[in-house]
């Protein structure tokens, strides 16, 4: 119970850590996968553009827009994708235990590019690949309004009035655009979840490659599990991040309630993922469904490492103050 309280609680500090530390990473990215999709945002900017732009206009604060609903919707996601993660894990795989009796556990990659799973039971792959892929979707379909609140924050052009907070953002929403404006871009978010089927057979296969030039009966240090980790999150990032920038599209189109005739057509023709993908392929080229691809595996990186370091220390402050289970 409590090695099970203590992984949530690390790995919930550990992303909230690595969230805030690559925040700015997360802003330039989101920004460029909405060129060409926002009024009055000026396309194909590039990383360098797009950062001085940033400092220009709003200064290192706004390095930070959107930082807010990150957060609180960081705890709510690590808490859902756990609880069902580990939940599907416990009812239909047993738990292995070592020499000694005890559980046999590591550390393995979230489905989501937002941290890592905490410490979860040694289980066949395709085991962990249901798991993750159910938590993913759940997690996703829960917390999807305050990614859309998110990607807003984030790409909301200097001409309209700025949010003042996330609740303000939620309010502005609500009243203009429905509810239905909070659950854009959820398709392929979902379809994104795909993306575990490439990161966790490829995880397991390195990990393989790895166990193949060890010692015998010799566990992985931490410094190869990161290897291996990060190599298979960067490929599976590339092999799905189209599914980013259609979601990213999806998010900021805005469809009032009350049409306003005085208000400008938008340029880019609206629509659902289907229309969306060709408006980007037609108007951008294939390229188009690469944009901020660069940014986003540089953040991959630091991320992790930040996850996984933070995860680690305050794991481990919180097990050496647990109580002894007798």
């Amino acid at each position: 119970m409590w090695s099970g309280a203590n992984s949530m609680v690390a790995g919930a500090g550990g992303g909230l850590v690595a969230s805030i530390a690559t925040c700015p990473l997360d802003v330039i990215k989101t920004k460029l996968q909405a060129q060409h999709a926002v009024r009055g945002q000026i396309g194909y900017q590039g990383v360098a553009g797009t950062v001085k732009s940033i400092l220009k206009h709003d200064g290192i604060r706004g390095m930070y827009r959107g930082l807010g609903p990150t957060i609180l919707g960081y705890l709510p996601t690590w808490a859902i994708y756990f609880a069902v993660y580990d939940g599907i894990k416990n009812y239909f795989g047993a738990t292995p235990m070592d020499d000694v009796g005890e559980a046999v556990r590591h550390v393995y990659p979230a489905a989501q590019v937002k941290g890592y799973q905490p410490l979860s039971r040694e289980h066949p792959w395709s085991l962990h690949l249901f798991s993750a892929m159910a938590a993913g979707a759940t997690s996703t379909v829960c917390t999807n309004p305050l990614w859309v609140i998110k990607t807003r924050f984030m790409t909301q052009p200097r001409t309209e009035t700025r949010y003042r907070h996330t609740l303000d953002a939620v309010r502005t929403i609500y009243r203009t655009e429905g509810v239905r404006a909070f659950f854009r871009g959820l398709l392929p978010s979902l379809l994104g979840i795909c993306h575990v089927a490439v990161q966790f057979p490829l995880y397991e296969y390195l990990k393989r490659t790895f166990r193949k030039h060890s010692p015998p009966g010799e566990e992985l240090p931490p410094r190869k599990i990161l290897i291996c980790s990060a190599i298979s999150k960067m490929t599976a990032s590339i092999a799905t991040y189209p599914h980013e920038v259609v979601r990213t599209r999806l998010q900021t189109q805005k469809r009032p309630l009350v049409k306003d005739p005085n208000a400008p057509p938008a340029r880019i023709p609206q629509g659902g993922i289907v229309r969306t993908t060709k408006n980007i392929i037609m108007v951008e080229g294939w390229r188009g469904l690469y944009k901020g691809l660069s940014v986003n595996l540089v953040r991959t990186v630091p991320n992790s490492a930040v996850t996984m370091l933070t995860y680690e220390l305050i794991l481990r402050h919180l097990n050496r103050h647990a109580p002894e289970s007798h």
